[in-house]
């Protein structure tokens, strides 16, 4: 099962917290549409044959392709790949553009999924996060989905704003079980380097959430989430049954996915390679037919690395019979010594059940820590 990554480098306006890369200039839009066909010919042996199973519109803000870009992106994939007949092809949007007229020319693309970035039902929030729309688009563009036949949606939320009570973010979830969203992805307000929150931070013109709310904040949306029959799949995410994100889970899964379009990224088991972070400068590469991506052959270490990082966010959890049959038992002996101490404490972090390790949820509130005392360094 192998899975294609699309990424579109273009905002209408960037947000404060936002680090992924994109840029506000669109006059590019129909240059980039251009070199990205090209891409998806230069690079259509990448993934030697395998079916595709799931295609994501990523961004940057997808939903501001026209009904003929996708098209004419999706026939070229068509074109050089095959593609699952029943493949999830998911398309990131925002709010505003989600218009009954728009929604309608999606229906007119093979775009079966729609990733909707609503983050809260409080215009004061959005206000804070420089999103372009309000809470009623939001709304809306939900309904008007759903009416048009939309239904494997998804809305990404967020907690631990600032000023964002713990009522405020329950209303939120309840907003979301109230319109009947069949997956929600929620995360922590993070402050990335180099964004804008991150400079009103160290120029003091604004206070960084306290963990504690952010505790606070998870341990409700994990409440209500299985309170109202959602299952907690990845630590971000929580679906009803059969509603995952099967792209998304291709990554957690450590399946082989190809990224196009700039900074998109790719991998195929044995390496991982991505592409150029300049619009022109990866106009001008398929332009020239040259190489637009550095590249990175993984060694024994950085794959089981990886699949730490990725298996232990999931609910499917980490196998130490995968670790010993793909990886030996230098790297299996590591993780059952290194677990000992997330396993045997007041407070345990990880469970394990036969050869599966789990986190606990006192656990995912520090994944990234766990896993990191679980690598092996290259030495």
């Amino acid at each position: 099962m192998a899975g294609i990554y699309i990424h579109i480098p273009f905002c209408k306006k960037k947000c404060n917290y936002c680090n992924f890369f994109s840029s506000i200039a669109l006059k590019k839009k129909s240059e980039f549409i251009d070199a990205l066909l090209k891409e998806i010919e230069i690079q259509k042996n990448y993934l030697n044959k395998e079916t595709i199973k799931t295609i994501y519109f990523g961004g940057g803000t997808p939903s501001l392709l026209s009904q003929d870009e996708i098209n004419k992106i999706i026939d070229k994939l068509h074109k050089y790949h095959t593609i699952d007949k029943n493949a999830e092809i998911t398309l990131e949007a925002n709010p505003d553009d989600l218009t009954k007229n728009k929604i309608k020319n999606l229906k007119n693309t093979s775009v079966n999924r729609l990733s909707i970035g609503v983050q809260s039902f409080f215009d004061q929030d959005l206000t804070f996060l420089s999103r372009i729309h309000n809470a009623k688009q939001s709304y809306n563009a939900i309904k008007y989905s759903q009416d048009a036949g939309f239904d494997n949606l998804n809305i990404d939320l967020i907690y631990a704003i600032p000023n964002l009570s713990n009522k405020n973010w329950k209303e939120n979830l309840n907003i979301s079980f109230s319109l009947q969203i069949p997956h929600i992805s929620s995360y922590n307000l993070t402050v990335e380097d180099k964004t804008l929150l991150y400079l009103f931070i160290k120029k003091n013109k604004l206070s960084p959430v306290s963990e504690q709310q952010s505790i606070e904040q998870y341990k409700i949306l994990l409440k209500l989430m299985e309170k109202n029959n959602y299952i907690h799949y990845e630590i971000s995410n929580f679906c009803k049954k059969d509603r995952l994100s099967k792209h998304n889970t291709n990554y957690w899964l450590h399946k082989k996915y190809l990224g196009l379009g700039p900074c998109a990224h790719s991998f195929n088991i044995i390496s991982r390679q991505w592409n150029i972070a300049n619009i022109t400068k990866y106009i001008q590469s398929m332009q020239n037919q040259t190489k637009t991506f550095e590249k990175e052959i993984l060694s024994l270490n950085q794959k089981y690395n990886e699949y730490i990082l990725t298996s232990l966010r999931t609910m499917w959890g980490c196998d130490i019979d995968f670790i010993k049959n793909n990886y030996g038992k230098k790297y299996y002996n590591n993780f059952l010594k290194e677990s000992l101490q997330y396993i045997k404490n007041n407070s345990p972090q990880m469970n394990r059940i036969k050869n599966i390790f789990f986190l606990t949820q006192n656990g995912e509130l520090f994944a990234d820590k766990i896993a990191s005392d679980l690598f092996v360094v290259d030495n």
